[in-house]
């Protein structure tokens, strides 16, 4: 049996060399991150773009608001995108920074024969009584007072909710319960309640799978799923008493006058905004990263991502129907990398 020669044998070990040092680069370079089914769109054509950009390779995971907020609180991802924002001593405990990426817009769906997109009217109040159960039918009398032009049938109403811990939910519930003072003292806000009546579906998608599904049903879904999935939303009536459509106008009025540092957070929720043409139910993603990263340099990478999100996504955000951070609030948010030690 013929022996390698040194010349050989020094040929193979730079090629393993040269092997492990582009597996472990290629390694460096791939992004992990998880939570938010509601910023999913968008976070798929911002992945996809990024990685043309730059080479490096994203992966993300929507698995919910609450379970990516476990993952980044145990290390498990390098990022993670919730709805749910942590508060200042949640931060402080857990070692992470919290700042915007994008706003987003909440609106019921519905599935009523006859029913069209922008046709229902609602109130929060009635939306609150439809999911306590307190309302079953299309054509309950505080259904049709509101809507006396809509043929509205005598049809069982099916709620769907979220099944997983969602910040959809968490905005939603909210919402509810600055409207509703019985949702308030029954049920509550948060990322999963104990839901008086319904059916569950997972992530935003599984809720529009469901409402597109069921005929007499009612959900709740980012706007960007409900049009994807050619839905009929409804128009809420807002705290300046107006009935509004989800648009880009709209949905910069809710965000007005915002101060978005009176928390180091930018813990700021934005449903039942006061504004006169405000969309009542409006949702910030917000993105959590380690504080002190144990690898700054794959931390580096991390920041890298997240900062072209915030320089270079808008016009992807805007064309998924998303409202862009104002620069302002970026110039805000990148200032404070600095304070944090994030680059």
């Amino acid at each position: 049996m013929q022996k390698n020669s040194p010349t050989g044998l020094r040929a193979i070990i730079c090629a393993l060399a040269l092997a492990v040092a582009v597996t472990t680069a290629a390694a460096a370079q791939e992004i992990h991150g998880s939570g938010s089914t509601f910023c999913y769109p968008v976070m798929t054509k911002w992945v996809e773009a990024y990685e043309k950009a730059s080479g490096a390779r994203v992966v993300y995971q929507p698995i919910g608001s609450a379970l990516g907020t476990t993952e980044i609180r145990q290390d498990i991802v390098d990022f993670a995108v919730s709805e749910a924002p942590l508060s200042d001593a949640e931060l402080e405990r857990e070692g992470l920074v919290q700042f915007p990426l994008v706003i987003g817009a909440i609106v019921p769906v519905v599935n009523v024969d006859g029913i069209a997109a922008g046709q229902l009217r609602v109130t929060g109040t009635l939306l609150a009584d439809i999911y306590l159960g307190k309302i079953r039918k299309w054509n309950d009398p505080a259904i049709v007072a509101l809507n006396p032009d809509l043929k509205l049938p005598a049809l069982a109403i099916q709620v769907i909710y979220r099944s997983d811990g969602s910040g959809t939910t968490f905005n939603w519930t909210d919402y509810l319960a600055k409207v509703s003072p019985e949702w308030k003292t029954k049920v509550g806000e948060n990322t999963t309640v104990a839901w008086p009546t319904g059916f569950g579906g997972r992530g935003n998608g599984g809720v529009a799978e469901k409402v597109a599904r069921l005929r007499g049903a009612i959900g709740y879904v980012d706007y960007t799923y409900a049009t994807h999935a050619k839905l009929a939303y409804a128009m809420v009536r807002n705290q300046a008493g107006n009935f509004i459509m989800p648009a880009m106008a709209s949905f910069e009025a809710a965000t007005a006058g915002v101060d978005w540092m009176q928390d180091r957070g930018f813990n700021h929720l934005l449903t039942d905004a006061p504004g006169t043409f405000a969309h009542p139910i409006m949702a910030t993603s917000f993105a959590l990263v380690r504080k002190n990263p144990t690898d700054p340099q794959h931390a580096h990478d991390v920041m890298a991502f997240l900062r072209w999100v915030l320089d270079n996504g808008r016009d992807l955000a805007s064309e998924q129907s998303y409202l862009p951070l104002p620069s302002p609030l970026v110039h805000q948010i990148e200032g404070t990398w600095a304070v944090a030690t994030l680059k």
